[in-house]
């Protein structure tokens, strides 16, 4: 990897954008590499300098995911610089947020839960940051875990049933992740996911039945339990 006084244009000749998928591959060497500086100095491609789809968002991505590199317990500062980037307009800014608190999750799952369990109270975008970083198998692999993730998914689905919000952005953005999350949650732990998601299935609410619908046609349901996935579609339509 280049020194750091050469990586910004290394990383805008290499970045992917515009495009459909930034260079993730060079993003994660960038994590593994980079040095709070070079970070820091990512974090200046602001919106107005780095609009999306542009080479330059890529450097901005990767300054949010840098910011797991350094997430602790007690870091407030940087909780509370990706709680504010989990609002930014960029989907990949937004994107990023949820892989650094991932990485901080491989470190201490059990924090990062407790952490994510008041970020689901937040607004649209930060439970949408939330359920995101959650929802990696990875880290659900003890059950404690992903019970405790079932329990988050459900509060924010509460709160997605009484939203008065639903034609503004942050709704919609929520609802799609929820449209995948409570998949990856119920099929680390389907004795307690089934029935929590059974729940949601008898309501008449036109976005939980939508949220819970998508969730249904993801093949790791249906490989979990193909009868009870199909018998639930059916009482759906």
């Amino acid at each position: 990897m280049k020194q750091i006084p050469d990586w910004e244009p290394f990383l805008l000749a290499h970045s992917g954008l515009p495009g459909p998928r930034g260079n993730l591959e060079l993003a994660a060497a960038v994590f593994e590499e980079g040095n709070s500086e070079l970070f820091e100095r990512l974090l200046k491609y602001t919106p107005e300098k780095a609009p999306v789809n542009s080479p330059e968002e890529f450097l901005h991505f990767c300054g949010v995911y840098g910011q797991g590199k350094y997430l602790t317990k007690s870091s407030e500062l940087t909780w509370a610089r990706l709680k504010l980037f989990a609002s930014d307009p960029r989907w990949r800014t937004r994107e990023a947020v949820a892989m650094a608190l991932q990485r901080y999750g491989d470190r201490d799952t059990d924090d990062l839960v407790v952490k994510m369990a008041v970020w689901a109270g937040g607004n649209r975008f930060q439970q949408r940051a939330a359920s995101a970083a959650l929802c990696e198998p990875r880290l659900l692999q003890r059950a404690d875990v992903a019970g405790n993730v079932i329990d988050i998914l459900d509060k924010i689905t509460i709160t997605l049933a009484s939203g008065t919000d639903r034609r503004e952005d942050g709704f919609k953005i929520l609802r799609q992740a929820m449209g995948y999350c409570w998949s990856v949650a119920v099929a680390a732990l389907p004795s307690k996911g089934k029935s929590m998601m059974e729940k949601w299935f008898l309501s008449y609410d036109p976005d939980i039945r939508r949220i819970m619908k998508e969730n249904l046609s993801k093949n790791r349901l249906i490989k979990m339990d193909g009868e009870w996935v199909g018998r639930w579609i059916k009482e759906l339509i």
